[in-house]
């Protein structure tokens, strides 16, 4: 199965630009997107003159029928040539005072956005919501099915693996068949078609598994669950991620995990409010999870295509629509029209098209590719690593095993919930401020410590009282610490990081790295709780914060305000030159500025954007002897010179855009 974009009627000129001759290969693009050792972020449009940047515009637009938008092509053209100098394009093609007072709006008022945009958003948000209550429901049922099947009793090895097994199987589901399915259904029903088909799944599954009869059959419905929630967590993030602007993308697409995390509240509602309902409780706890499932499977038929995925397949007209739909200002249409499709030639140059099988092994093989899988298996691993499941999924059992009864033990669980989701909020702002990476360095030493005094406080001598309550408090201060960090970044960064050429087996390995290990805390958890009890698996799991951060420092670079295309740079550089920088630059100063407080401390800036202008910060340069040396910044800041993506969005390039949170 080939994904391999050919233009249809094109002219010979652009078959050329468009898709290179085997063999052929652009060294530009070669070294910009797999071996950018200058860490140049570029523009591929800089460079050119008008007549040549006119000339691939109409080259575009004869092979794509788009002759009646033509003339707003090539103003979209060279407003994306140069994103900060639009009010200096003179002639024919300068722009009138609306299209200006957009783009200009574009920066102050970055918020105001379509309607159809935030439809968009709200949909993605109801398929995280459905995430969430789906793995919620077996926290509340695991307190009275497994009596009810006959496999609960905690002391016998069976039953205790049983239970895990059960819990665990929308993950094994997830991990090993449903994110595998994503890239071969989105190649043939687009990013709608494949979420309405998810959104089936987690509408049917829930029902059959409230009317098993077996653990067997129980099992079954929930396998079954996990290839819908599999085919979903791999593809809603990616199509939030391709429709929203770059400067309020991380914030958009963040909301899988505050609208995760607010099912999650819902499903530990639910739990409570049928908690005394007597035998049959179980039943509508597992089953209630189809209800967020029926307006997701709906709204998503009125949502825009993703435009990247449009232009992926070689639909153009179909993408500058749906760009239309999604901009408020058919400028900002043709300029990211424009934007898009140069970047995908550097692509097709630098990668190609490859069947299935290929691009999973070049997930391996391809330098620029191989390292966004290096940094989304961390930051996805990282998120199993935290301990933040061993609470979501079986927080009941810990707080009944700190000495509450059942009905206490689901109240502490909602408490859990509703943190879990009050806290997901701040993201929103921080997100595309602090940065990804940054959130993530700051929250993992505050998980680990709140997750430790948890496990000390259940040394408390006596059951319930101050014991539950010191256990519960802290509980609730890991899920603070959590939510705005290591919460919404994972999804939103795997989304991110991989090129349209392998988004959607990169998001399948990324988030069947997260629901495999997902699966295995689930099924080796309840033996942990019983050999370790909650003190021995809390320390455990504060010890692994600690393992993940330094992972997070040494592999992950920052992407907050970067276009999706941009991003082909910042994975451009060497993993070996990005830890270089890291030890010998970054620690140095974080050392100077956050621990002697010197506030002349100057953190010199990694990646360098080559724009229009000069910019003030030459980040790394090649030495006479050819090794890498940071430059001074002429006008240094506290955290590195500003510079502009081509969205106009103002952007730190340092590698952590370390701000003090």
């Amino acid at each position: 199965m080939s994904d391999e974009v050919k233009p249809a009627a094109a002219s010979p000129e652009y078959q050329t630009a468009h898709i290179p001759e085997k063999g052929r290969r652009d060294s530009a693009a070669l070294e910009g997107i797999n071996a950018n050792i200058n860490a140049r972020i570029s523009n591929p449009l800089k460079g050119l003159t008008r007549e040549e940047l006119f000339k691939r515009v109409d080259e575009l637009v004869d092979s794509q029928g788009m002759q009646e938008d033509r003339e707003l092509l090539k103003k979209g053209a060279l407003v994306a040539q140069d994103p900060e100098n639009y009010k200096a394009i003179q002639g024919e093609y300068a722009l009138d005072a609306t299209e200006t007072e957009w783009l200009e709006l574009e920066v102050t008022h970055k918020w105001r956005v379509p309607k159809m945009l935030y439809m968009t958003i709200i949909t993605c948000s109801i398929g995280a919501a459905v995430q969430g209550w789906d793995q919620e429901g077996s926290n509340g049922a695991n307190l009275s099915f497994p009596k009810q099947f006959g496999i609960g009793d905690p002391n016998a090895d069976r039953d205790t693996f049983l239970v895990g097994l059960i819990n665990s199987a929308p993950y094994i589901g997830s991990a090993l068949i449903g994110c595998w399915c994503s890239d071969p259904l989105n190649n043939y029903f687009g990013r709608r078609g494949t979420i309405f088909i998810s959104a089936i799944f987690c509408l049917l599954t829930p029902i059959g598994g409230a009317l098993t009869q077996n653990w067997e059959q129980l099992l079954a419905t929930r396998l079954l669950l996990g290839i819908g929630m599999g085919i979903k967590a791999s593809t809603v993030p990616i199509f939030a991620a391709e429709n929203s602007p770059a400067a309020i993308r991380g914030a958009l697409v963040m909301t899988w995990q505050m609208w995760t995390a607010f099912g999650i509240l819902l499903g530990v509602t639910a739990n409570l409010v049928v908690g005394k309902v007597g035998d049959i409780a179980w039943r509508l706890q597992v089953g209630s999870a189809f209800i967020p499932a029926i307006p997701l499977t709906l709204l998503i038929l009125f949502c825009p295509e993703s435009p990247r995925w449009y232009m992926k397949k070689n639909r153009y007209k179909e993408a500058l629509h749906s760009l239309v739909r999604l901009r408020n200002h058919k400028i900002q249409a043709t300029r990211d029209l424009i934007a898009i499709d140069a970047q995908l030639q550097l692509e097709r140059e630098a990668i190609g098209g490859s069947t299935y099988i290929r691009r999973f092994i070049e997930l391996f093989t391809i330098p620029r590719v191989r390292r966004a899988t290096l940094a989304s298996f961390v930051v996805m691993i990282a998120q199993q690593m935290c301990g933040i499941n061993i609470i979501a999924f079986y927080s009941s059992t810990v707080f009944k095993e700190a000495g509450t009864d059942d009905f206490n033990a689901l109240l502490a669980s909602f408490g859990f919930g509703l943190v879990n989701f009050i806290f997901a909020w701040p993201a929103i702002w921080t997100i595309d401020t602090f940065g990804r990476r940054s959130l993530l360095l700051f929250t993992f030493p505050n998980m680990a410590w709140t997750l430790l005094a948890a496990g000390l406080c259940t040394l408390i001598p006596g059951q319930g009282g101050a014991h539950v309550g010191l256990v519960a408090l802290f509980v609730y201060l890991f899920a603070a610490f959590y939510s705005p960090g290591e919460g919404p970044v994972p999804f939103t960064y795997s989304a991110e990081v991989f090129p349209l050429s392998h988004r959607e087996v990169g998001m399948a390995w990324a988030v069947s790295t997260c629901l495999f290990w997902a699966a295995v805390l689930s099924i080796t958890f309840p033996k942990i709780l019983a050999s370790l009890h909650v003190i021995g698996a809390f320390c455990l799991y504060a010890g692994f914060n600690v393992v993940a951060f330094f992972m997070i420092w040494l592999w992950l670079p920052e992407t907050k305000q970067r276009t999706l295309e941009e991003l082909d740079y910042v994975f451009g550089l060497p993993t070996s030159k990005f830890i270089k920088y890291n030890v010998e630059v970054w620690l140095p100063w974080f050392i100077q500025r956050w621990v002697f407080f010197r506030k002349n401390a100057v953190l010199k800036p990694l990646y360098h954007f080559e724009s229009g202008h000069t910019s003030s910060a030459e980040a790394i340069v090649k030495s006479d002897q050819g090794h890498t040396e940071y430059a001074e910044t002429k006008e240094p800041t506290e955290v590195g010179d500003k510079s502009t993506s081509a969205t106009g969005a103002e952007t730190h390039p340092a590698a952590g855009d370390t701000k003090a949170l």
